[in-house]
């Protein structure tokens, strides 16, 4: 009986060192249900999204790869709508196809194809309005305006307007540089740059108009057509009354 025991014992030894040096696989709940979480995600992608981007993600003539999307990129896509692209030549912001729990299948299993960049976190606390304002217009607004309502790009695309806009939906953008955006990533804006952008951005949803009423902020055009037609033709009406008063005076 004792020679048992201490055969049990020297096997128990055995297992522990094995374990420790990882010989022997030690079994977790955890990556049991990150697993089952990714294959309820491919499942998903299968039938919503492998006619496009194939059945391993490493796309097709009718979509690009996604190896390299990671998380960030598919949260925003699916997030504002954009995917699956509908028959349209650039995706568009739309009520989402799918719901906040099948969004979270879908962005697990993306990011597991390949390397990407993961959903930022977005403290907008800790962000800077003034600096946000300075990067946003050198950085953003050459393309998405100063007033953030989108502007005309080449090859007959256009920047989308940047509000309204869920603060990592923002962020996830300006790490993954959807469409013709270029990637802005770690080295190029911190976290506290893209926070102070992000909040910048939440601004311009609102922003105080002490000049009168804002006409979509889109600048002179706009501004100039309202003073034509309001300005101008306030004062043909004007004169058309001046000459009615000056007429029936005439006749008297």
């Amino acid at each position: 009986m004792r020679s048992v025991r201490s055969r049990l014992g020297v096997l128990c030894l055995v297992a522990l060192f094995m374990s420790l040096a990882g010989l022997l696989p030690v079994r977790s709940a955890t990556p049991a249900t990150l697993s089952q979480m990714t294959e309820d995600g491919r499942q998903l992608y299968l039938r919503g999204c492998s006619s496009c981007h194939g059945l391993d993600g490493t796309g097709t003539p009718s979509g690009p790869s996604l190896e390299r999307s990671g998380a960030a990129s598919a949260y925003y896509y699916l997030s504002t709508g954009r995917m699956p692209l509908a028959d349209e030549a650039q995706p568009r912001r739309k009520p989402p196809a799918y719901s906040r729990a099948q969004i979270d299948l879908l962005v697990d299993y993306v990011a597991s194809l390949g390397s990407g960049p993961a959903i930022p976190e977005v403290h907008l606390e800790t962000g800077d309005l003034a600096e946000g304002g300075v990067l946003y217009r050198s950085n953003c607004g050459p393309c998405h305006t100063a007033a953030g309502i989108g502007g005309a790009l080449s090859y007959g695309r256009a920047a989308p307007s940047v509000t309204p806009a869920d603060p990592v939906e923002a962020a996830a953008a300006i790490r993954t540089g959807p469409g013709q955006m270029p990637v802005f990533g770690p080295e190029a804006l911190s976290d506290h740059e893209v926070a102070s952008i992000v909040r910048y951005i939440r601004f311009l949803e609102s922003p105080p108009t002490p000049g009168g009423a804002a006409l979509g902020g889109a600048g002179p055009i706009p501004e100039g057509f309202v003073a034509w037609i309001f300005g101008v033709g306030t004062l043909v009406l004007a004169v058309l009354w001046i000459g009615k008063l000056e007429g029936g005076h005439g006749r008297h």
